[in-house]
């Protein structure tokens, strides 16, 4: 991607990336909190997959970081533990569901 890649670009092709094989029986809400950045949820359903901004009245895990850290966990320049160990990524509620948040979704289209 020539383009410099931004939070809007990557939640615009998130549901493009999205492995419904990944997501059998699974019904859940991740709610991104980002410090620079509009909020924005992932509402995963049915082996659906949809984007919304703002923030989610009940999601199942909040993920709070910066738009950079967002935007280098997404693209694999750094991993979400390193970035959770580091304190640059928190996580609130069914933290388990972080560590499925990956496979969830193509590298590459």
């Amino acid at each position: 991607m020539s383009s410099e890649i931004t939070v809007a670009k990557v939640i615009e092709k998130l549901p493009s990336r999205f492995e419904p094989d990944a997501a059998k029986d699974l019904t859940v809400i991740y709610q991104f909190l980002l410090e620079d950045e509009s909020d924005f949820y992932i509402e995963i359903d049915n082996q659906e997959c949809s984007t919304f901004p703002g923030e989610h009245p009940d999601p199942s895990i909040t993920l709070l970081m910066d738009a950079d850290t967002f935007i280098q966990v997404v693209t694999g320049q750094q991993d979400g533990m390193s970035a959770f160990l580091k304190g640059q990524l928190r996580a609130e509620g069914n933290v388990m569901l972080a560590t499925k948040l990956g496979k969830l979704f193509k590298k590459k289209s």
